[in-house]
């Protein structure tokens, strides 16, 4: 044998044997040989040297004074630690129940005295390279394993960012058209009714001066005046005109936020004004925010700060704010179904919106805080993992808040962090880089 055969078999074993002159014969051969050797005379001390510094292979005595061989061997495929090192029982007995015995406890092989050194070598060598190979063969299984993991998890990322890709876009083109469709009739009204408003001004005043000089324009026109009372339609008429320009006037903000929100913008980034994108989201998500049935409304507190315009995806930043909001809303929901009317007005549902410069970082820094119910530190950890939600099935995909944080760090180089204990709400920090 030479000594690269050597170096490659060398391991260290524990010697288990109650006879001194057999721990010296074997310990002094073995060592010859390139092995790291360690004895033990009991199997108490066996079992606790092998937990303290696990051997690559493990020669046992079967006949000792405190416990035998197969007590030591079996304690040993218990433990963590040293289940999976072979044990090679050694013993002057050679009936074939001793073996089936050994085979049956645990035991790896079986060599009896007096020692023939040539098979105790082959044997050691034996097992100690079959050790290798499974430790190999593990190894590769847990790297394929792993490989296999992170190639299904970038699968994974990939077909998120398909399906956001291609719900960004098809939405954009959707309320895009709505929004241009009501654009048109919208506009038409609002200019006929600058037109109606002063036609019927005129009207009134006609009729006024028509009062003036006929103030007896006899029985029957007094008859249709009261029939359709006429004073409280003088008073009513300005104001239902003043209501419609109102309701257009709102159908526009409602038209431009769709347009905003809806940003088609997938190919390159362009400077937005992020406020806007907020203000849309905000606008659009107006109806959830009034007071329902099972909880009193969302006041909404803005703390804007001067911010410049960043360049960026503002289709998909808004799609961030969108999530974020609407799952502040939900949250606000789900919670105060079990709580009372008055508590819900001594701690009304807020959210704050907080924006400001880290100058240190030269990063934009929008906050978004509620004081709804929080959660907890292990719901926390899984937020951002694909199909992960707390919603009841039917009510949650678990994709919102995933795709949201690849948005903010894959697409701009960002951070999305979130703050939140039970009880106490919840913050989603967003950071999006200026340069």
């Amino acid at each position: 044998m030479d000594s690269n055969q050597v170096n490659a078999i060398k391991g260290d074993i524990l010697i288990v044997d109650d006879t001194a002159e057999n721990l010296r014969f074997l310990a002094t051969t073995l060592t010859e040989q390139g092995y790291e050797v360690r004895s033990a005379i009991s199997g108490s001390l066996a079992l606790m040297g092998a937990q303290a510094a696990p051997p690559d292979l493990i020669l046992l005595d079967i006949k000792m004074p405190d416990m035998n061989g197969y007590e030591v061997c079996q304690q040993l495929k218990t433990l963590k630690k040293t289940c999976e090192i072979p044990v090679i029982f050694i013993s002057a007995l050679n009936e074939v129940l001793d073996k089936v015995k050994a085979f049956s406890v645990g035991g790896a092989d079986y060599i009896t005295k007096p020692f023939q050194m040539e098979e105790v070598l082959a044997r050691v060598e034996n097992q100690l390279t079959i050790r290798r190979l499974n430790q190999e063969l593990e190894k590769r299984v847990e790297e394929r394993t792993a490989e296999l993991k992170k190639a299904c998890h970038n699968l994974q990322e990939a077909q998120l960012q398909l399906v956001q890709n291609e719900k960004l876009a098809t939405l954009g083109q959707l309320v895009a058209g709505v929004a241009h469709e009501i654009n048109n009739p919208v506009s038409f009204i609002k200019g006929n009714l600058n037109f109606t408003e002063e036609y019927i001004q005129d009207l009134l005043n006609l009729l006024s001066l028509y009062q003036r000089q006929f103030p007896s324009p006899g029985s029957d026109i007094e008859q249709v005046i009261d029939e359709i009372d006429l004073e409280y339609l003088l008073e009513e008429l300005p104001k239902m005109i003043s209501s419609m320009e109102r309701g257009v006037e709102r159908i526009c903000q409602l038209s431009n936020s769709l347009r905003t929100f809806s940003r088609s913008d997938t190919q390159a980034k362009v400077l937005f004004n992020l406020h806007d994108g907020i203000d849309s989201t905000l606008l659009i998500l107006k109806h959830r925010l009034n007071a329902n049935e099972k909880r009193s409304s969302i006041k909404v507190l803005k703390e804007y700060g001067k911010l410049p315009e960043v360049k960026c995806y503002p289709g998909q930043l808004n799609q961030v704010f969108m999530n974020v909001i609407a799952n502040a809303i939900d949250a606000f929901d789900e919670s105060n179904q079990d709580v009372s009317w008055d508590e819900m007005m001594r701690h009304p549902n807020e959210i704050t919106i907080h924006s400001e410069v880290n100058w240190h970082k030269d990063t934009v820094v929008i906050r978004i805080v509620d004081n709804g119910p929080g959660m907890s530190t292990q719901v926390q950890k899984n937020i951002f993992d694909s199909f992960f939600t707390t919603k009841p099935v039917g009510k949650g995909t678990g994709l919102g808040l995933s795709i949201s944080h690849q948005i903010i760090v894959e697409k701009h180089g960002g951070w999305l962090t979130c703050k939140s204990s039970l009880g106490e709400g919840t913050e989603f920090v967003i950071e999006i880089p200026m340069a």
